[in-house]
């Protein structure tokens, strides 16, 4: 595989930005060696500066549930672009993809696009605050929910606990009003709740954790934490970013029928292009400036680029009945890998959700909680990915990620996949 080209790129890079990348994880550091620039994708492939083609199932981290430059997309981009990028102003994408979003999420009346999940969940917090009129918050360990200073905080020294910061730079004072619970321990969030409902405002999850490992919640898990919310007045936040138009048209509160108090999107709904929402019931939502006292703004919230990008996408996967297709597509997958994932049994673990799937190199049969990915072996990961990347198949550059399913990935790339996979794991489990 030459690697000329994305060596030097990234030799530049690193004189000019931190690790030479524009976030962390591209950096490789966990898997090992360079990182691929990337020059075009089209469909279920990838192509680097390079000239090596590669099968995709990082998929930009979840956005193109379409595959690569879907042309029905870039067109709706094109005819956009022809009119203005940006303007600053309102625009009637943003009223479009705002009714598209409202139909499909029961528990959203009114929506506020912003620019990423990060803005979308440092929004929604403040939102919560203001509402409940209260300080604190409560995370799940294992969700993440971007770089925002109230949520980068690690669990303290016990069940429980009040969160530590866990980033240089984040204070003390932004963490102490962060309480850490493990995922999927109904036990331990009651016991947060009982014990301080009067100062929580709210409790943010991702309802499937998607960054530290594939994490499925447990049998009513997820109403369970509902209904101590309503049993103690403590909003609820959904994080879906990621499984937001992913696990169904209306995200995991479609999937798991329950509804969440506000709801955080990004990713899908702006079709590869940078955005971020969130959204709630009207009596919510007018709590935000200008209706109400929560100030939130953005200069480029809403732009028509990716709005018109996300309606598209939204309308392409209704006409395809894309989510048929996504499961059918990551079943074949899992049913491909069975044989050689039974020769390594104890060893390795395939585990999938939809068209969400990871690979975890662990001698448990399911992984559950933060503990259960914390004893996954990640040098054999790295060892897997570099051999997965030498046979043509790029997976997330990390073992804590997840893969993607598209619409765009064939039967072809699938039997090649489990071919590759089989032959790498021959190679790292010896």
């Amino acid at each position: 595989m030459k690697t000329d080209r994305s060596h030097t790129l990234y030799q530049k890079a690193l004189k000019l930005m931190p690790g030479g990348v524009s976030s962390p994880v591209r950096a490789f550091r966990a898997v090992g060696g360079d990182p691929l620039y990337i020059r075009e994708g089209s469909g279920s492939h990838i192509t680097d500066e390079d000239g090596n083609e590669f099968i995709d199932y990082c998929m930009s981290w979840g956005p193109l549930v379409l595959g690569h430059a879907e042309r029905s997309v870039i067109n709706a981009i094109r005819r956009t672009a022809r009119l203005g990028t940006s303007f600053g102003t309102s625009n009637r994408y943003e009223v479009q993809l705002a009714q598209l979003i409202k139909k499909r999420f029961k528990s959203i009346d009114m929506v506020r696009f912003v620019n990423s999940g990060t803005e979308a969940v440092m929004s929604a917090i403040r939102l919560a605050r203001g509402v409940r009129k209260r300080d604190k918050i409560v995370k799940c360990d294992g969700c993440y929910h971007g770089h925002v200073d109230q949520l980068l905080v690690a669990a303290g020294s016990g069940l429980a606990t009040f969160g530590t910061p866990d980033s240089a730079g984040v204070t003390g004072s932004a963490a102490q009003d962060t309480i850490v619970v493990p995922f999927n321990d109904i036990l331990a969030i009651e016991k947060v709740f009982s014990r301080d409902h009067d100062s929580i405002a709210a409790i943010i999850m991702e309802p499937v954790p998607c960054n530290y490992g594939l994490i499925q919640p447990h049998p009513d898990f997820l109403h369970r934490v509902r209904d101590l919310c309503d049993r103690y007045g403590i909003l609820l936040i959904f994080d879906e970013v990621i499984t937001g138009f992913r696990l169904a048209p209306g995200g995991a509160q479609e999937y798991y029928n329950i509804n969440a108090d506000i709801t955080t999107m990004g990713k899908i709904i702006g079709g590869g292009l940078p955005v971020g929402a969130y959204g709630a019931s009207k009596k919510i939502m007018k709590n935000v400036s200008p209706l109400g006292a929560v100030y939130q703004a953005g200069t480029l919230s809403g732009n028509p680029l990716a709005m018109a990008a996300g309606i598209q996408t939204l309308k392409q996967m209704h006409k395809l009945n894309a989510y048929t297709i996504l499961k059918e597509k990551t079943e074949k997958l899992s049913r491909t890998l069975l044989p050689v994932l039974d020769k390594h049994r104890g060893r390795v673990l395939f585990s999938r959700l939809e068209s969400i799937f990871a690979f975890n190199f662990t001698a448990g049969t399911s992984v559950d909680t933060l503990e259960d990915i914390k004893k996954c072996d990640m040098g054999l990961f790295a060892r897997f990915h570099g051999e997965m990347l030498r046979r043509g198949i790029y997976l997330s550059p990390s073992g804590y990620e997840v893969g993607f399913m598209s619409t765009a990935h064939t039967d072809q790339d699938i039997e090649t996949t489990a071919a590759a996979a089989a032959e790498s794991l021959d190679a790292v489990l010896v």
